[in-house]
């Protein structure tokens, strides 16, 4: 999902300097010597695309989501698109999918050749839900792509319930819940397949694009592994044997390299999420700003703190002009998008109603509680200023 981010040496955010809206440099610094190190092997060994380093990670990402099998391909929107293939989505079905999502989730459905059913949202979580996703459904409906916005899981059991008696295939967009859980079980666990985005600003980013689908289905992995490489066979003797209309998004060995370095990081930089998000959730005034809710058996990993507030572009205005880094995400709901408002049937109007309030405070790893309490403080006193 298309947020800048800054690259380059860290240094500390001193009282007073802007506090920016995401810096990865921390992260970066945090792994830089073993990824010198897994370059310079690569550098020895040749091996660019494929290889060791990726099928190394893939064992490690499939075990820590609690999975058999991972399939890296070159980026989220790839995962999606790819696994949709691979679960015989395509011309005649239709994927439900919350208008509130980045684009990519929808864009994925159509390339696929199917068609996205917007649903509305839950006003609290701004997550899909039993209901929301039951009045979306129509005889054409044959899955649905649950979305972990900002890091946070719905109701997966309910939600899984559901797909069940009502026949439908469960996909996880999880771009942006890397390490999140439902009842201790980790995003990526619950559908047919889980999808991630690595961009780098993710909770677990490459140095570039960089995407994975997990799974514990064998058939479907070897026919992901398949598309993802010009629809090649995965036997020994299978380059020159294209068994179906395949793409080209295979993971690069030196995002590999990285994510694995990375993946070693991940839990402790979740914990320090938490720990900026309960100070958010301390020290914001609840009568003048509202943050996103996290459902009781969920534990998110905040990859976005999201709070809804009244003139959410003045206030995003006066936050910079104190020196707060913010982004908005989205302003515009899928199904009023250009390309996307002919899937569109009506008003959808929890997630208009909080495209216009929504607002993302800084939210990183390393940014300091100090940092943190000062986006709170200053938010506090735009907001107070405006009421006057």
């Amino acid at each position: 999902m298309s947020t800048a981010v800054t690259t380059g040496r860290p240094q500390p955010f001193r009282s007073g300097e802007p506090v920016p809206f995401l810096d990865i440099r921390g992260a970066t610094e945090d792994v830089a010597d073993e990824v010198r190190a897994g370059w310079d092997e690569l550098l020895r060994t040749g091996q660019y695309v494929g290889g060791a380093a990726v099928t190394r990670f893939e064992s490690e990402w499939a075990a820590y989501c609690g999975t058999q099998f991972a399939v890296g391909v070159a980026n989220g929107t790839d995962a999606l698109h790819l696994a949709m293939r691979a679960l015989g989505i395509g011309p005649g079905d239709e994927v439900i999918v919350p208008a509130n999502t980045f684009v990519a989730t929808a864009e994925a459905v159509v390339l696929a050749g199917a068609a996205p059913r917007f649903a509305d949202v839950d006003d609290r979580t701004l997550l899909l839900t039993p209901e929301t996703i039951k009045a979306a459904v129509t005889p054409a409906t044959k899955a649905v792509a649950v979305v972990h916005l900002y890091g946070q899981l719905p109701d997966m059991t309910a939600i899984s319930q559901l797909c069940e008696s009502l026949g439908l295939i469960l996909i996880e967009d999880a771009a942006q819940a890397q390490g999140a859980t439902w009842n201790g079980r980790r995003a990526g666990s619950f559908g047919a397949v889980g999808c991630f985005s690595f961009y780098p600003g993710k909770n677990l980013g490459a140095f570039g694009d960089a995407g994975a689908v997990v799974t514990s289905d064998p058939q479907l992995t070897e026919l992901m592994l398949t598309i993802r490489d010009h629809g090649r066979m995965q036997s020994a003797d299978g380059h020159h044997s294209h068994a179906v209309l395949g793409m080209n998004s295979r993971l690069d060995s030196l995002q590999a390299v990285v994510l694995s370095a990375k993946l070693r990081h991940l839990d402790e930089w979740n914990l320090q999420r938490r720990a900026l998000m309960a100070t958010y959730r301390e020290l914001i005034d609840p009568a003048r700003a509202r943050l996103v809710e996290q459902l009781a058996g969920g534990e998110g990993v905040h990859h976005l703190a999201v709070v809804q507030v009244d003139q959410r572009d003045r206030v995003r205005e006066l936050l910079a002009e104190r020196g707060i880094g913010t982004g908005i995400h989205y302003p515009v709901p899928c199904h009023v998008m250009a390309p996307y408002a002919q899937y569109a049937d009506g008003s959808l109007p929890v997630a208009e109603a909080a495209a216009a309030r929504q607002l993302s405070l800084p939210m990183f790893p390393h940014l300091s509680q100090d940092d943190a309490q000062r986006s709170a403080e200053e938010l506090n006193a735009v907001l107070a200023e405006l009421d006057r």
